[in-house]
């Protein structure tokens, strides 16, 4: 299972390929890191775009 997360999280599409040839398992882990990190970056990316912007504009 933490293998197939780590794999979802970093390697994307490519990782959670292959983590399904090891096991189903691992392969569903995979799936769920990268769509779970994918939800969190739209969530969170605005934000931290909004306050870079702010910071380098007083700058």
């Amino acid at each position: 299972m933490v293998r197939g997360f780590a794999l979802g999280v970093t390697a994307h599409g490519i990782g959670t390929a292959r983590a399904f040839q090891v096991s189903p398992t691992m392969g569903a882990f995979a799936g769920l890191a990268m769509g779970l990190a994918a939800l969190f970056n739209a969530l969170t990316l605005p934000w931290l775009m909004q306050g870079l912007l702010a910071l380098l504009s007083a700058v």
